[in-house]
């Protein structure tokens, strides 16, 4: 660690229950310790951090362990992670805040206080987008190509983080496992949340599909209502559905049509339309929800004088048809439901 963030820490280790009760307000002082679930203030009692004790050495005041993991550190990295901070500069500067302010009275019946980046807000999931890697050569160009998708051109709002935070629920510990992280954007092109695919590092199973084997292997952060997931600029000519893989399965047989992935029916009845948009390709799930989103969505393009067209899967969804069917029956079975023009413009036959 470099001399002065070496002092840095050094200087919150003699304020580490003010640091905790500050940061990982989810947790309590037990004797010597603060009990809390992670380092992100998850709820729990698998994160100790030693309120006192030599300043170095084994034992030191400041340093925190999960034993459910066996990660440790110091009190930087509780600020770093609390506060969704991928930067050490930003860190020191929230450190160096932080020591500026005066100390309150411990009050055990005082609200917790918020970090300063709420966790699923817009700017915690730009952070994580942030602070994930382009996809070639990583788990998620495996994933993909495993589920038949070889058209990755233009797919730069998808990245991957090798360890990504999941918490089963508050009782048990945070995981972390390999993730697809998605940017939601708006129509300006702004992220406003970002969509997480939890993956097997363990390979592919045609059960789950190559996703983790935990509960809820995909969620969303942010704001989503009326935003997507983007591939493409969409301009008069435009395909929207729910699924990432949907979509993209979709883009290997018309590669050159703007796609829009709302990731759920509920978002795909509500997704916002460009204003100079023309045509609509609405893109079905074989399920209720998606009978439900299709109709929502042709009323309202309709209301807006914009030409909607069903595109319809044999499946489940065209994944499933790319996946069983293969590449080319899926393109001779989407070419009959767009348009002439369209077929010319966008499948490259």
């Amino acid at each position: 660690m470099p001399g002065h963030a070496g002092e840095l820490a050094r200087r919150l280790a003699r304020e580490a229950e003010a640091v905790c009760r500050h940061y990982l307000t989810n947790g309590r002082r037990e004797g010597r310790y603060w009990m809390i679930g992670d380092v992100r203030n998850t709820p729990g009692r698998s994160m100790f951090v030693r309120l006192s004790g030599p300043e170095f050495g084994k034992g030191a005041a400041g340093k925190w362990t999960d034993a459910a993991t066996g990660e440790h550190g110091d009190l930087l990295d509780v600020i770093g992670a609390t506060c969704a901070l991928d930067d050490f500069h930003d860190v020191e500067a929230e450190a160096r805040r932080f020591l500026s302010l005066p100390r309150p009275q411990a009050d055990p019946e005082s609200k917790p206080r918020p970090s300063s980046v709420p966790v699923g807000s817009p700017e915690s999931a730009r952070r994580l987008f942030a602070m994930s890697q382009p996809i070639a050569r990583t788990l998620v160009e495996t994933y993909l190509r495993n589920r038949g998708i070889t058209a990755l051109h233009g797919t730069g709002n998808l990245r991957f983080h090798p360890r990504c935070y999941y918490r089963p629920d508050r009782d048990r510990p945070t995981e972390t496992w390999p993730a697809m992280i998605a940017a939601v954007t708006d129509l300006g092109g702004r992220i406003t949340g970002a969509h997480r695919t939890w993956l097997d590092p363990h390979g592919f199973d045609p059960v789950r599909l190559g996703k983790a084997p935990i509960e809820t292997p995909r969620r969303a952060m942010g704001h989503l209502l009326g935003n997507a997931v983007r591939f493409g600029i969409a301009r008069d000519v435009a395909a929207a559905g729910e699924g990432i893989e949907t979509m993209l399965s979709l883009r290997c047989v018309v590669p050159d049509m703007p796609m829009m992935a709302a990731l759920s029916a509920a978002h795909l009845a509500a997704i916002l339309f460009p204003a100079t948009l023309r045509r609509l390709y609405v893109v079905r799930d074989n399920d209720p929800a998606g009978d439900g989103a299709l109709d929502q969505l042709f009323d309202r393009a309709h209301a807006a004088r914009i030409d909607a067209v069903a595109l319809l899967p044999q499946g489940d969804d065209f994944n499933a048809d790319l996946r069983r069917f293969g590449i080319e029956a899926l393109q001779a079975a989407v070419r009959i439901q767009i348009v002439p023009e369209d077929v010319a413009r966008f499948m490259r036959l």
